[in-house]
């Protein structure tokens, strides 16, 4: 009996080392396998936007299909763990689940389960594969990530260095805005010129003239908002590498004028693309203006008077690590600034502790 309970004694702290170390690992911003986590995260969205975007392109699609299934099927199983964790680990479970994260991390690998089904009359609406676009959106996670870190410190304690961080967030804004708005583009505009729906719309139209006796016209796509066709000259964005060109020389404004959008659709996305660039535009000139202060005058480079989160930047800079966990606490409404402010005062092993305890 004594066995037993000996036996059951340690098979519960095997249980309770392995909760305590996976809690660990999606949780706590100052362990080093949440780090590598989340790096990993990173990896798997680039990875996966840059596979959904050479998969419009035939000769890519054509040739390397099982590269493609291999690197589709392990993005969904890992996007599917991460969304698992992140709703188990969630200090609300049902504010997660309808929160703007938590819809995109569902809605990301959704449409993959259903195309998994085999689902005849689905695919052929091929509605749950233009809902993969929105896995696009996870890229914003990386700008999210890099944000937390202005508040961190490197491997050897000392404080990030905001214009390296304020770099990175900028390059990862930029691949976003240009992957999000070269999937819609593509998505607005080239799907109605594909080459399956091309062939789809001129066996209707055959159909059509077999029924009545005629001859069939050649198929012509038109804009679905205003009904103008789209002649062959004009059909520019045939894949999203393609309408990528487009987007750089827009957010550039370059504008070559190459490559234009026709339709209605085509155009807002157009329009919002040119603001976007504007936008980066002036974020870049912020960073160069405070990267040119800090290597002439040795000004801004890592003090400020106060940080953006409202927190002093001498004490962000003697207790960075623990200010990143407590803001990422604030961030998701358990703490209050002020709160996470007086915490960040405390001793680190009292903190741990009583985090131990909770």
């Amino acid at each position: 009996m004594l066995g037993v309970r000996c036996v059951m004694a340690i098979s519960d702290n095997h249980k309770g080392t392995i909760s305590h170390y996976l809690r660990e690992t999606f949780t706590d911003p100052l362990c080093p396998r949440y780090v590598f986590w989340h790096q990993l995260v990173n990896i798997f969205i680039f990875v996966s936007c840059l596979s959904l975007a050479l998969e419009t392109v035939d000769k890519y699609s054509d040739d390397y299909p099982v590269i493609f299934d291999i690197i589709e099927y392990g993005s969904v199983a890992f996007f599917t763990i991460d969304y698992a964790q992140s709703i188990y680990y969630a200090p609300r479970r049902f504010g997660y689940l309808f929160s703007f994260w938590g819809i995109v991390d569902f809605l990301s690998i959704a449409p993959s389960f259903f195309m998994m089904l085999n689902l005849t009359a689905l695919q052929g609406t091929k509605v749950f594969r233009l809902l993969r676009i929105i896995r696009v959106l996870r890229v914003l996670k990386l700008a999210r990530e890099a944000m937390r870190q202005i508040a961190s410190v490197d491997g050897n304690g000392k404080p990030t260095n905001p214009i390296i961080v304020n770099l990175r967030i900028y390059f990862i804004a930029l691949f976003s805005v240009l992957m999000i708005s070269s999937t819609l583009m593509f998505y607005a505009e080239g799907h109605l010129y594909l080459p399956e729906t091309l062939e789809h719309g001129q066996q209707i139209l055959d159909h059509e003239a077999q029924i009545a006796g005629t001859t069939a016209e050649k198929f012509m796509p038109s804009d679905p908002i205003s009904g103008m066709p789209i002649p062959e000259d004009k059909r520019f964005f045939t894949s999203i590498p393609t309408a990528m060109w487009w987007a750089i020389t827009t957010l550039t404004t370059t504008g070559y004028g190459d490559l234009y959008p026709v339709t209605v659709l085509g155009r807002i996305i157009a329009g919002c693309t040119m603001l976007l660039g504007l936008v980066l535009f002036g974020i870049l000139m912020n960073i160069v203006g405070k990267t040119l202060m800090a290597v002439l005058f040795g000004e801004g480079s890592h003090t400020e008077e106060t940080h953006s989160s409202g927190i002093d930047s001498k004490l962000l800079s003697e207790h960075g690590r623990k200010i990143a966990a407590l803001l990422i606490l604030a961030e998701e409404g358990i703490l209050t600034t002020d709160k996470a402010t007086q915490l960040a005062r405390k001793d680190t092993q009292e903190l741990k502790s009583a985090f131990e305890r909770i």
